[in-house]
């Protein structure tokens, strides 16, 4: 018998293929994009040339934070995944689980700062539910869901990359990683680093969020697709894009944006920063004359991109050349390298 490390995060893509792909309940013609790996939410006819777009996510509490952060992460996370589909979210709901001593204060903080993150993004709050139950240790976001109505043609997925398409990554990778770890493991990190590094670490954290990196790229109308970089990172996601989109894909690490603070938490932790989680990294296909476009207009609102590589169409060459000169495929990792850290600053 062989000894098998728990797995931690979502699960890996032949469990969902294989088992949770085949019990969707009922099946309904109006369901136009169901769940597929890579798919960052799901799409409803409404008929009349409408469609619901709709996406949930669970969130946690993280040790260290204010929980003003903790609601401003349940409202960005939850509405990046329908932002990515190129339309602007509008609806959502929320399931607050508390544990039975939280103060009220405490509360209220977090349904005010989820109140205020939804009010700026233009967000109708429309339901939820909110308690206190035994089990929970923290503050925890049981699932938030956020709605958008679109015209049936106004949408992207990222299933919609095509041969000669490019391939734009905003912001770098690992941000979700550099920013959660370097508030986590602040001690550790002063102790070895420059406290301003640390400090602009620590400030990713407003960066976890890719709502308005893709809805300023799809207005160029140069934009094929979108993937928001979580679990698995930049390079999981780079392989669902090619995945869903049944194409190939050719890719350059040192044409990445790579901020000095994300280089800094990952080689501390040893932690590989293309495969760790990357929230607020935006994936972006788009056709090869619109790049420059998109791009500049992404700077112009303070958001750093670069063009990484290209589609193309053999299925068999999903590649990306590491630093170091090695060329590696893109593929999920088993463990995205995140997670054990987490845990062990956390326990």
């Amino acid at each position: 018998m062989t000894d098998r490390l728990p797995k931690i995060g979502k699960i890996d893509t032949g469990i969902f293929n294989s088992f949770l792909q085949h019990r969707l309940g009922a099946p309904d013609s109006s369901v136009i994009v169901p769940p597929r790996t890579g798919i960052d939410a799901g799409v409803i006819s409404l008929g009349n040339g409408e469609v619901l777009i709709v996406a949930e996510d669970p969130i946690f509490a993280i040790p260290g934070q204010p929980l003003e952060m903790f609601g401003w992460y349940t409202v960005h996370i939850g509405a990046s995944d329908v932002a990515v589909m190129g339309v602007a979210p509008r609806y959502m709901t929320y399931s607050l689980l508390l544990p039975p001593d939280t103060p009220d204060d405490d509360l209220k903080e977090i349904v005010n700062s989820i109140h205020q993150a939804a009010s700026e993004l233009g967000i109708a709050i429309v339901g939820g539910h909110t308690g206190y139950y035994p089990g929970f240790a923290a503050p925890t976001i049981g699932g938030v869901t956020v709605f958008a109505i679109a015209k049936e043609d106004s949408y992207v997925t990222p299933a919609g990359a095509h041969p000669g398409n490019v391939v734009i990554l905003t912001k770098g990778p690992a941000i979700e990683t550099a920013g959660l770890l370097s508030v986590l493991r602040e001690s550790d990190l002063l102790a070895t680093y420059d406290t301003n590094l640390v400090h602009r670490a620590q400030a990713l954290c407003k960066k976890m969020s890719v709502v308005q990196d893709a809805l300023i790229a799809m207005k160029t109308g140069a934009v094929t697709g979108m993937h928001d970089a979580t679990e698995g990172g930049v390079i999981g996601g780079l392989f669902e894009i090619a995945d869903a989109s049944g194409v190939g894909m050719v890719i350059d690490e040192s044409l990445f944006v790579y901020p000095p603070e994300v280089k800094m938490v990952c080689e501390h932790f040893e932690i590989d920063p293309v495969k760790a989680i990357a929230e607020g990294s935006l994936l972006i296909t788009a056709e090869k004359e619109g790049a420059d476009k998109i791009i500049s207009v992404l700077k112009e609102n303070g958001i750093a991109a670069s063009v990484i590589g290209y589609v193309t169409e053999n299925c068999d060459q999903r590649v990306i050349t590491r630093l170091d000169g090695t060329e590696i495929p893109l593929a999920v990792p088993e463990q995205d390298p995140f997670w054990p850290v987490f845990f062990e600053s956390v326990s």
